[in-house]
């Protein structure tokens, strides 16, 4: 009997995190871009009892990515996918934050869509920063979701003209990112799978330390201290809401997006953390 098997693109805290909570009984595969940090994850899941392989993928490359898929196929039936892998806006330039963030995530939903197995699921970690980016017309929402994957870095309003702010850049691909799961939702549906998006907040992880520390490190810890919750949330806070999308009990639920960012974004709309009004 073949092994059901859990992708995790992006072997971090929260991959890790949700892996727990959907790998027992199945085979997880990790996967990151330096293949070593997916082999220390592993060895801590393999001493838990998870049965556990890792892998590299660079999620830019399509050659990459392809080479992930089958792998993944040669374990078994591929009845899960967490894409938590990407980049943020202190540690990267516009132009590698949408190739990463944008590129990337469309190249993984297209590409596991294709063999993702009857009664699969999937969560992509996308990002706060996505529902603070000012309305797009309904022309670019529908470029974002729709475009070719291979097409998609081409749409005008994302050249480098218009597109001069790491933040921006990552405004815009976890827009897409959100609006990509859910057109990627039909075609998964048409499968018998799900897919739907988180949006984290500040999560206390690696990736969240550089952006505390970095130029834009005021802005967050203010974020932290005037949120309706008042604290940062934990990679396990992820895993438990991405553990309800993939179940049973998320059975109804595909082509979602679940905001969990401590109130944030309703403080930057109706809060203390609102932008102060033109003069």
């Amino acid at each position: 009997m073949e092994k059901d098997v859990i992708v995790v693109v992006g072997a971090g805290s929260i991959g890790q995190a949700i892996a727990r909570r959907v790998g027992a009984g199945k085979h997880v595969l990790l996967a990151s871009l330096r293949e070593q940090e997916a082999a220390v994850a592993a060895e801590t899941f393999g001493n838990a009892g998870f049965e556990v392989s890792v892998a590299g993928v660079d999620i830019s490359s399509r050659d990459s990515v392809q080479a992930l898929v089958k792998i993944a196929m040669g374990l078994g039936n591929i009845t899960g996918l967490i894409h938590a892998a990407g980049v943020s806006p202190s540690q990267a330039t516009p132009a590698t934050i949408l190739k990463v963030d944008l590129y990337g995530t469309a190249l993984v939903l297209e590409l596991f869509g294709q063999v993702i197995a009857p009664g699969g699921s999937g969560v992509v970690i996308s990002s706060q920063s996505g529902h603070r980016l000012p309305a797009l017309t309904p022309a670019q929402d529908k470029a974002l979701a729709t475009t070719p994957t291979e097409e998609l870095l081409q749409l005008d309003f994302l050249q480098a003209k218009h597109v001069t702010d790491p933040l921006l850049a990552y405004q815009l691909s976890k827009r897409g990112n959100s609006l990509r799961v859910m057109a990627e939702a039909v075609k998964w549906g048409r499968r018998g799978a799900r897919i739907n998006t988180i949006s984290p907040g500040i999560i206390i992880t690696p990736l969240a330390k550089d952006e505390l520390t970095g130029p834009r490190g005021a802005g967050y810890r203010r974020m932290i201290e005037d949120c309706p919750v008042g604290r940062a949330g934990t990679p396990d806070e992820v895993g438990q809401v991405a553990a309800l999308l993939m179940g049973p009990d998320g059975g109804f639920i595909t082509g979602s997006d679940f905001l969990m960012d401590g109130g944030v974004t309703a403080a930057w709309r109706f809060g203390d953390l609102a932008p102060a009004a033109p003069a």
